[in-house]
C-alpha cells in the first residue's frame, strides 16, 4: 500500500533563511536575545559549580583523623605566616598614609574585592574566557579589573545576573597598559596566539631601548595605574628576552605568563566603590 510522504525542504535552504533572518535583526533584539539565551544557560554551569563543591566536601570528610590533623597543623603554620605578614602590611600603609599627609598627595581610588569561583572555562588559541560565579547582584560590571594570587587574571567582558565573562590577560585582543619593576615608565601590553598544551604567553611592546632582559634575569612585567583598572604593581609576567623592532627606537618581546592561569578555581575581582574611581573606571573600559 502506498503511503503520502511530505516531502522534505532543503535543510541548507533552511539555514541560509534563517541566518538571512538574523542578519535582518535589530541589534538590540539581538543583544537581548544572546543575553535571553545565556541567561537560561548559566544555571547548568553554576549548579555544576555547587555540586562540585558538595563532592569536594564529602571527600574531606572521607578523609582519616590522622591526614586532618596533618592539615590542620599545616594551616595553622600558614596563619601564623600571614598574621606576620598583616602586620607588616599594616606598618606600610600607615607609613604610607603619613608620607601622603606630609606631601598633600590625594588618596588613590577606593575599591574592595569580591572573591568568585571559576565555573566555565572557554579556551582557544584566539580567545580565552573563564565564566565567574558572581554579577550584576554582586556589584560587579564590565571592566572590573580580575586578579589571584599569581597576579592579573583580566579584565571582566560581560556581567549578568549571576554570573560574569571575564577575558583573559592571555587572550589575544586584551590590551593594558604596563611597566616594568622598578622602572615608572609605561609599556603596552597584548595578550599572543596560544598554541594548544603550551604555557599562556602574552608580548610587550614600546619597550625603551635601555632595558635589558635574558633567561639569566628576567625582568618582571607589572601593572600601571594608567590604565585605570588594575592598582599599580600587581605581576603580570615575566620577559626573559628582548629585540629591537621594526622602528628601531623600542623593543618587543614575550611575556612568560603565570602557569596556573588556565587552571584557576577561585579569582578576585576588583570592584571600585567611590564616585571618583567610577569616573575613572569607566573612561577605561
Amino acid at each position: 500500500m502506498l503511503r503520502f510522504r511530505p516531502k522534505a525542504g532543503n535543510p541548507f535552504l533552511i539555514l541560509g533563511l534563517l541566518f538571512l533572518i538574523w542578519l535582518l535583526l535589530p541589534a538590540a533584539i539581538k543583544r537581548i536575545g544572546q543575553n535571553a539565551l545565556y541567561e537560561f544557560q548559566a544555571p547548568s554551569a553554576v549548579l555544576a559549580s555547587y555540586i562540585e563543591d558538595v563532592g569536594a566536601y564529602w571527600s574531606v570528610r572521607t578523609r582519616s583523623k590522622r591526614d586532618l590533623i596533618e592539615t590542620g597543623k599545616e594551616l595553622s603554620r600558614l596563619n601564623a605566616l600571614y598574621r606576620i605578614q598583616a602586620g607588616e602590611t599594616e606598618a606600610l600603609r600607615a607609613y604610607n598614609l603619613r608620607l601622603r599627609d606630609l606631601l598633600d598627595i590625594p588618596p588613590p581610588p577606593g575599591f574592595r574585592y569580591e572573591v568568585a569561583q571559576v565555573v566555565r572555562r572557554d579556551l582557544s588559541n584566539w580567545w580565552q574566557y573563564i565564566t565567574i560565579r558572581k554579577g550584576r547582584s554582586a556589584g560587579i560590571v564590565p571592566g572590573n579589573g580580575v586578579v589571584f594570587s599569581g597576579g592579573i587574571v583580566g579584565r571582566v567582558r560581560e556581567v549578568y545576573a549571576y554570573t560574569s565573562v571575564v577575558e583573559l590577560i592571555s587572550s589575544r585582543t586584551f590590551r593594558m597598559a604596563a611597566h616594568f619593576s622598578g622602572d615608572t615608565r609605561p609599556v603596552r601590553y597584548e595578550g599572543a596566539l596560544i598554541p594548544s598544551l603550551t604555557n599562556p604567553k602574552g608580548s610587550v611592546r614600546d619597550v625603551p631601548s635601555d632595558i635589558y632582559a635574558s633567561p639569566e634575569a628576567p625582568v618582571s612585567l607589572v601593572s600601571s595605574r594608567l590604565g585605570g583598572v588594575f592598582p599599580d604593581g600587581l605581576l603580570i609576567g615575566e620577559v626573559r628576552y628582548l629585540e629591537t623592532d621594526s622602528s628601531g627606537l623600542f623593543q618587543s618581546g614575550i611575556v612568560q605568563l603565570n602557569e596556573d592561569l588556565l587552571d584557576l578555581n577561585e579569582v578576585t575581582v576588583i570592584v571600585l566603590t567611590d564616585p571618583a574611581a567610577q569616573e575613572i573606571f569607566g573612561s577605561n573600559r
